[in-house]
């Protein structure tokens, strides 16, 4: 039997707790795929296993797993058993201005909703009485990945089509039909949970949890031009961050050199820290030029004599 799954309680499968028995084994099984416990590519316990582990029928066990076939977490195969699969992953730099549509090879844009709308929210942080909102659903290979919910001045927004806003970056737009190229802006992070419309815009599950990105983009003015809301599946979009220092620059440690223990020092060498006495060959040769120095200076006070 597997190891890793000796470790489980076997009552963590039963009558007692909430739901169906395949959709308890099959959600016990996805939160150890989905934080790494059984990883891509690992041997998954057989349905002989399971069933004499959790005390549950081949029915069961086979309803969990081709559950999870469904949602492309495991691959089932003849002469073997379930592997887990690789995982889709899509990666996003969220410190940069541009968004999934440049960053995501091959990502679609449909446009859900586009019109005015009243949101206290957006109208403070954009510094206008009327906005425009704009939601959009992005997929990859053919499945959702993110759902935006940006808001735009009125006197922005209002210009902008469905034709105009599909299938390409809203930041383009924005640029191409006003002349206005946002350069900054502040982002946050949150973890929440998918309910209702939005779990049902992702295709995830009731409660499934996703990645909420929020942020407001200023123009090269300062002046305030979006703000937004986007929810990333988080079963398929990982967020990636650049680290610098805390001047902004990447901090790279330099790789010492080996000098051969044979080797001659150099006399003028820069690298000596400030203050390093030389060795003896360095004292012969500052020797001579100071000589050499007072010599010059000799022969210019004769000259003006």
């Amino acid at each position: 039997m597997s190891t890793w799954l000796t470790e489980l309680d076997a009552d963590a499968v039963g009558p007692a707790a909430p739901g169906p028995l395949h959709a308890q084994l099959s959600a016990l099984l996805r939160s150890h795929i989905v934080d790494g416990s059984l990883p891509v590519g690992a041997d998954l316990p057989t349905e002989a296993e399971l069933q004499a582990h959790f005390g549950v029928s081949r029915s069961v066990v086979r309803q969990a797993l081709s559950s999870l076939t469904a949602e492309g977490l495991v691959r089932r195969g003849r002469g073997r058993g379930s592997v887990v699969a690789p995982r889709g992953e899509h990666h996003r730099l969220v410190q940069r201005l541009s968004g999934l549509s440049t960053q995501v090879p091959a990502v679609t844009t449909s446009v859900l909703a586009l019109g005015p709308e009243h949101d206290e929210a957006a109208e403070a942080r954009l510094g206008v009485r009327a906005v425009v909102g704009l939601r959009r659903l992005r997929r990859a290979e053919g499945e959702p990945i993110a759902l935006i919910h940006t808001w735009l001045p009125e006197s922005i927004g209002a210009g902008l089509t469905t034709a105009q806003l599909t299938d390409t970056s809203l930041h383009a737009v924005l640029r191409s039909t006003y002349g206005v190229s946002l350069v900054s802006g502040r982002r946050q992070v949150r973890a929440v949970s998918a309910s209702g419309a939005l779990a049902e815009a992702l295709e995830v599950p009731d409660g499934s949890p996703v990645l909420l990105l929020e942020g407001t983009t200023l123009d090269r003015s300062g002046v305030p031009v979006e703000t937004f809301r986007t929810w990333h599946r988080a079963d398929r979009v990982v967020f990636d961050v650049d680290v610098v220092t805390d001047d902004g620059r990447a901090e790279v440690e330099p790789v010492p050199v080996p000098v051969p223990a044979s080797a001659p020092v150099p006399v003028d060498d820069a690298s000596r820290e400030p203050g390093a006495l030389p060795g003896e060959a360095g004292l012969d040769e500052l020797a001579r030029r100071a000589r050499e120095l007072a010599a010059d200076l000799d022969g210019l006070a004769r000259g003006r004599r």
